[in-house]
């Protein structure tokens, strides 16, 4: 594999809601690939060592005129190509086929029988439940394509011209609903495009630690803003394995930080590997700028204004510092993009380090802004980065202050993060955290009435946030056993002074969101 340019597959969205996923599968598959609108796709092919295209699905029909419009040498890139629903009925199109509306739509759990084990359905026989979403289909197979699998109501469900290396599939085998549908995957990576599989964490540090060496150079250095997440960590360790004391870390220590986490944070990256890293001990100035502030948003901009103005100050102290490092994601870029033609360039602007000005005048260093979350948890621990910091569950921006509702004060800030640092840790200690998404107390804005000994009490509520979810898009409540609810709800009451009560959210998302604020 070549350390800059590996062998991969190109994905063209046609607009699905499942192409980061078709993504994520061919990358667990151990192949690189990249996603690209269809108006982009014959320049980012030209890029890579390419291996194979898919075309993802889409909502469009292909005889419509908003239909995305895909160049016709996609089918003349000399690799094979796998269309999956649009992308078969698009193909099917371009090359004589015929598409038309179906009488009868296929949603939801579909059985279909193989008729050629073979291609990207190698190893797959007899019959086998897969994912239609689909209300057109392919009524005429253009010349050279044979059928590979049907369902009752859709004659054409797999077809392929093997001579050519052209496959579709009509239902998704990037979703889990599809029972073999990683084998579909994996066999049109292995069985037909003959991919390497050496997407490996070993070989994506190399990559991307020549990546920065190519970029910075032999006297560059950068400055990153590194919140502790593991993001900005991953970042750093990348970062400072290709060019060494010349990263320079800023941790901002806002004042809105859960237990611990300074601690935490230093002695990662300054005591045991060694960095360049300078706190900023800013909590003063963040709280201070919070003062009387309840607005959710306008608590958001004041954090993200004294964020900047801290980073920018700090920045300064570097003056041969000429790049700026980054923890931007993958999703993060590919969201920008316009599926229909948009700029590939564009990214989203909430960046690790709070959406920075253009005037900083410091080149981006960006070294895992083609990775998904789950392979850069992976590199992460193949660089022995500390587990408390690798499994991190996600953690706001904003910090503290958009987990107390209402006003955010130095009290009410230390009030939540013992409250919060008793959930996390007897969660944690009962292993009742593997498979939750985030778990978390919330100061509520209300005092209630308790009893404590023969003495009545007027004071504050903290609220369980206990979430199950995939990617955070959408989540449900997660219910923890009733011991442990126990557990929790004594140790705050009785070690917190201040709290006499501890409620449980079972808000799902939507319609509620995650975060309280």
């Amino acid at each position: 594999m070549s350390a800059t340019n590996p062998r991969g597959i190109l994905i063209v969205d046609l607009g699905a809601q499942y192409a980061q996923l078709i993504a994520r599968r061919v990358r667990e598959a151990g192949t690189w690939c990249e996603i690209a609108p269809p108006t982009h796709a014959l320049e980012v092919a030209k890029t890579m060592d390419l291996g194979g295209v898919i075309l993802s699905g889409g909502p469009a029909s292909v005889y419509a005129e908003d239909a995305p419009k895909i160049p016709a040498g996609v089918l003349e890139l000399g690799v094979p190509v796998l269309g999956i629903c649009y992308g078969l009925q698009w193909m099917a199109q371009a090359l004589g086929g015929t598409v038309e509306g179906s009488g009868q739509r296929e949603f939801g759990h579909t059985s279909i029988g193989i008729v050629r084990s073979e291609g990207p359905l190698a190893g797959i026989e007899g019959r086998t439940v897969v994912w239609m979403s689909h209300g057109d289909k392919v009524t005429r197979l253009p010349d050279g394509f044979a059928v590979y699998a049907q369902s009752e109501s859709c004659p054409f469900a797999a077809v392929g011209d093997p001579e050519r290396g052209f496959f579709g599939v009509q239902f998704h085998p990037e979703v889990s609903h599809t029972v073999r549908g990683r084998e579909v995957i994996q066999s049109f990576l292995f069985e037909v495009c003959r991919m390497p599989g050496d997407w490996q964490p070993a070989s994506i540090v190399e990559r991307e630690i020549a990546r920065v060496k190519e970029i910075v150079g032999d006297e560059g250095e950068v400055i990153l803003g590194l919140s502790g997440g593991v993001d900005s960590s991953v970042a750093a360790l990348i970062l400072h394995r290709a060019i060494g004391e010349r990263l320079h870390c800023i941790f901002v220590d806002n004042g809105l930080l859960r237990k611990g986490e300074r601690d935490v944070v230093e002695a990662e990256f300054r005591e045991h590997l060694g960095m360049d890293l300078t706190t900023v001990d800013a909590g003063d100035r963040f709280l201070g700028s919070l003062d009387g502030v309840t607005d959710p948003e306008l608590k958001r901009k004041r954090i993200g204004h004294d964020f900047i103005e801290v980073f920018r100050a700090e920045a300064k102290r570097f003056r041969n510092a000429n790049y700026l490092g980054q923890g931007t994601l993958y999703p993060d870029v590919i969201e920008s993009v316009n599926v229909h033609g948009g700029n590939t360039a564009v990214i989203k602007s909430h960046h690790n380090v709070g959406g920075l000005p253009d005037d900083l005048e410091l080149g981006l260093v960006e070294p895992l802004r083609e990775l998904f979350k789950d392979e850069v948890r992976a590199i992460g621990r193949h660089l022995g980065l500390d587990e408390r910091i690798l499994m991190r569950q996600p953690f706001p921006g904003p910090g503290l202050a958009v987990r107390i509702a209402g006003e955010v004060t130095p009290d009410r800030c230390e009030l939540l993060r013992e409250a919060d640092a008793i959930v996390t840790s007897e969660i944690e200690a009962a292993g009742a955290h593997e498979g939750l998404w985030q778990y978390f107390g919330v100061l509520v804005p209300v005092k209630t009435v308790g009893v404590m000994g023969d003495a009545r009490t007027y004071e504050s509520v903290i609220a369980l946030r206990i979430v199950e979810s995939v990617d955070g898009m959408t989540a449900d409540w997660g219910y923890l056993p009733h011991e442990l609810l126990r557990t929790i709800s004594n140790r705050v009451i009785n070690e917190v002074r201040g709290i006499n009560r501890v409620v449980l959210d079972i808000s799902s998302k939507p319609p509620a969101t995650i975060e309280w604020e």
